[in-house]
C-alpha cells in the first residue's frame, strides 16, 4: 500500500523591513480613524509595506528560498509548485510558479498559479494533498506565495476600514509525501458566490477599463462594490461558516473535537472578533498569535502564524494547528496540522 502520509517538511517567510503605523494610518484616514481606534479597534499596531524590490514575485523567490535553506531541501527534489501569490505581481498575465520555478533551480517541477483570494494557502495545502495522493510521480510540493494588496487600498474610503490592515508579504511550505511528521489532516472550505463581485479593483480591467483620466484613482480603486449587500450578507452567515469549517475540518482529521485544537493559526482582522473567536473555540490567548505587528498578509497569514507559534513556543511536538482563513468572494477555509512526530 503506498504511504499517503503528508507532511510540512519546511517553510519559509519573507517580511519587508518597511512598516506603517497606527500613527500613519490614522493620518492617511485624515483622522477619520483616530490612532488609539487603529490600535484598539482594527487591531493594527503596525503592519509590514512593501520597499523598493519587493514584488510579488520575488518576494515569493525569497520565501521559497528561505524555506529550502530552513529544511536543507534540494529544489530538484520538488515535482510541484503551487504558487498562491496575488495577480497584483510584477507583470501581468505571467505565471508566478515558473518564475520561482526558474529563479530556485526547481528544474524537475511543473507549476501553477492557484487563487483563492485570502483562503489561497488553505486551498492549495487541500490541492496538494489530494493531487500527491493521486499522482505517484508527486511526491513534493512547493506552496509559495508574495502578497501587496495593501497597494490598492484608499484610507480615505469609509467603507474600506476592513482592509486597512491589507499588509505586505511572501511565505512558503513544502510538503512531502511519506512523512511521518507535522502531517496535513483535513481540509473543509465553504464558498458563497453572491459575494463574488461585492468586492474588488473597480478600475483596471475588462468591465471599466483604464483611461488617462482615471489612471491615478484605478491605483487605489480597491472598493467594496455592493457594500450594502456583502455587510448583510456577511452578518448573516460568515461566522456561521467558519465555525462549521473549523468544526468539519476537525472531524475530517479523525472525529477531532475543538477540545483537541492545540494552536489557531489565524488571519488578522479587528480585535474583538479575534478575541471572541479564540473564546467561543475554548482557547487561551496563549494558543493563538494576533498579528498586530504585521496587519493581514492575505494567504500569507497562515504561515506567518505557524512560523510565530513555533518561535515562542506555542506550537510544540503533538499541537493539533487549525488554520483558519476567509477571502472576498466569498469563501472561508480551515485545515488542520498535526504538528510533530505522528502517533
Amino acid at each position: 500500500m503506498p504511504d499517503h502520509s503528508i507532511g510540512i517538511w519546511s517553510y519559509g517567510l519573507y517580511l519587508p523591513q518597511r512598516v506603517m503605523t497606527a500613527r500613519e494610518i490614522s493620518e492617511a484616514t485624515k483622522g477619520v480613524w483616530s490612532e488609539d481606534a487603529v490600535k484598539q479597534k482594527l487591531g493594527i499596531v503596525q503592519k509590514r509595506v512593501p520597499g523598493e524590490g519587493d514584488g510579488t514575485q520575488e518576494m515569493a523567490v525569497r520565501a521559497a528560498k528561505d524555506a529550502l535553506s530552513r529544511g536543507d531541501v534540494d529544489p530538484l527534489s520538488i515535482d510541484l509548485i503551487l504558487c498562491v501569490g496575488e495577480e497584483w505581481k510584477e507583470y501581468p498575465l505571467t505565471t508566478s510558479a515558473l518564475y520561482v520555478q526558474g529563479e530556485i533551480g526547481a528544474k524537475n517541477a511543473w507549476g501553477i498559479d492557484v487563487q483563492n483570494r485570502c483562503c489561497t494557502t488553505c486551498s492549495a495545502l487541500k490541492i496538494a494533498k489530494d493531487m500527491m495522493i493521486a499522482d505517484e510521480d508527486i511526491n513534493t510540493v512547493m506552496i509559495v506565495g508574495g502578497y501587496r494588496n495593501g497597494d490598492f487600498v484608499d484610507f480615505t474610503d469609509k467603507d474600506m476600514s476592513m482592509m486597512y490592515n491589507l499588509g505586505a508579504g511572501a511565505g512558503a511550505l513544502i510538503l512531502k509525501k511519506g512523512m511521518d511528521k507535522n502531517l496535513v489532516l483535513g481540509t473543509h472550505i465553504v464558498a458563497d458566490g453572491s459575494l463574488s463581485r461585492d468586492a474588488g479593483v473597480e478600475i483596471g480591467g475588462i468591465a471599466h477599463p483604464f483611461t488617462p483620466e482615471n489612471v491615478e484613482e484605478g491605483y487605489r480603486s480597491l472598493r467594496l462594490l455592493n457594500p450594502a449587500h456583502m455587510k448583510a450578507r456577511l452578518n448573516e452567515v460568515s461566522i456561521a461558516n467558519w465555525y462549521h469549517c473549523i468544526d468539519e475540518s476537525l472531524r475530517k482529521s479523525g472525529n477531532l473535537t475543538r477540545k483537541d485544537i492545540g494552536y489557531l493559526a489565524i488571519l488578522h482582522f479587528k480585535r474583538s472578533q479575534h478575541e471572541g473567536m479564540v473564546a467561543e473555540l475554548g482557547l487561551t490567548p496563549e494558543q493563538t498569535v494576533y498579528l498586530e505587528d504585521y496587519g493581514h498578509i492575505g494567504q500569507i497569514d497562515q504561515i506567518l502564524s505557524l512560523a510565530l507559534g513555533i518561535e515562542q513556543g506555542k506550537i510544540k511536538d503533538g499541537t493539533l494547528v487549525t488554520m483558519i482563513a476567509a477571502g472576498i468572494g466569498y469563501v472561508w477555509a480551515s485545515t488542520c496540522v498535526r504538528w510533530g512526530a505522528a502517533k
